[in-house]
């Protein structure tokens, strides 16, 4: 075996934790895609004659790609004054028994992604590698140039701003999809009442549309505004489909066969804390619906 195709065979045998940690770290499944060929092609003009672990060596690359990213980003002002749900990962919907029900243990939801995306990006990078992937600070540091002290300090302050902010759905899926089925049931139903009643004082539904439909684009708060809303935008046409949004119930609307938005819900103690939608043409026709059937 020739030393490229042993390279090769060791990106593989990493492409999937790479791909966790640029996803984790840059809220975009194209862009994190791109930041693991880049570290492929790093890695294929290097001599990595002296690198001990390799895994850890790719780590670290895609690390950094990411974090010049994120900072490119913040520079040229990329993100929208509208609202951005950053890119579901959209499954087929496992088996809601108990024994078929096993949540995965270190997904991130889309509720969670928002909140990182708050994150200054060394913040952001040094949170999700010590508390998303373990790794110690001292080899976080040189990432960020900052000595290990230094990144403890932005993990522990990306922390404070997670725990903060971010809204942790039950653990029990079942019970989610049961929450997340009577939402649209009330919504088909015009049941104003029963929505509230599924709704968390504190709910948030957050709607990207894409900047050629600002008027699907809002963030909406409260049990009362949220309710009309879904009342106002249900479509007796449309199919909802259940899906695992991040692992957690959520579903996909088609109109025609035709997806039209991405629904991931956030619920927690039995009531929705949060909705993101995902409904910018472009963006749905990258996300794989594949398994789904689409």
């Amino acid at each position: 075996m020739d030393e490229q195709q042993f390279l090769a065979e060791q990106f593989e045998a990493n492409r999937t934790h790479l791909g966790a940690v640029a996803y984790r770290m840059l809220g975009s499944i194209a862009e994190a895609d791109d930041a693991v060929q880049e570290a492929w092609l790093r890695l294929s003009r290097s001599d990595t004659s002296d690198v001990r672990n390799l895994g850890g060596w790719l780590t670290t690359v895609v690390s950094r790609v990411c974090l010049d990213m994120l900072r490119s980003r913040r520079s040229r002002r990329e993100d929208p004054i509208d609202p951005h749900v950053p890119d579901p990962i959209v499954s087929r919907e496992p088996s809601t028994d108990p024994e078929g029900q096993a949540v995965v243990a270190d997904s991130v939801g889309l509720a969670m992604l928002v909140v990182l995306e708050m994150l200054e990006p060394a913040e952001r990078l040094a949170f999700v590698l010590h508390d998303m992937f373990a790794l110690p600070f001292d080899e976080i540091a040189p990432i960020v140039d900052r000595s290990p002290d230094a990144t403890r300090q932005l993990a522990s302050r990306a922390r404070r701003r997670v725990q903060g902010a971010a809204r942790f759905p039950d653990a029990d899926l079942g019970r989610q999809r049961l929450v997340v089925d009577a939402f649209f049931a009330a919504a088909r139903r015009g049941d104003f009442a029963a929505l509230v009643a599924l709704l968390d004082p504190d709910i948030v539904l957050r709607s990207d549309g894409g900047v050629a439909a600002a008027a699907v684009s809002a963030v909406v708060r409260g049990p009362e505004a949220v309710a009309g809303r879904a009342i106002m935008f249900s479509r007796p046409g449309a199919e909802v489909r259940p899906a695992l949004v991040n692992d957690a119930a959520g579903v996909v609307v088609t109109v025609d066969g035709r997806p039209i938005s991405i629904m991931g819900f956030t619920v927690v103690d039995g009531r929705v804390v949060e909705i993101d939608v995902l409904a910018d043409p472009d963006r749905l026709g990258q996300i794989d619906l594949t398994e789904l059937g689409y």
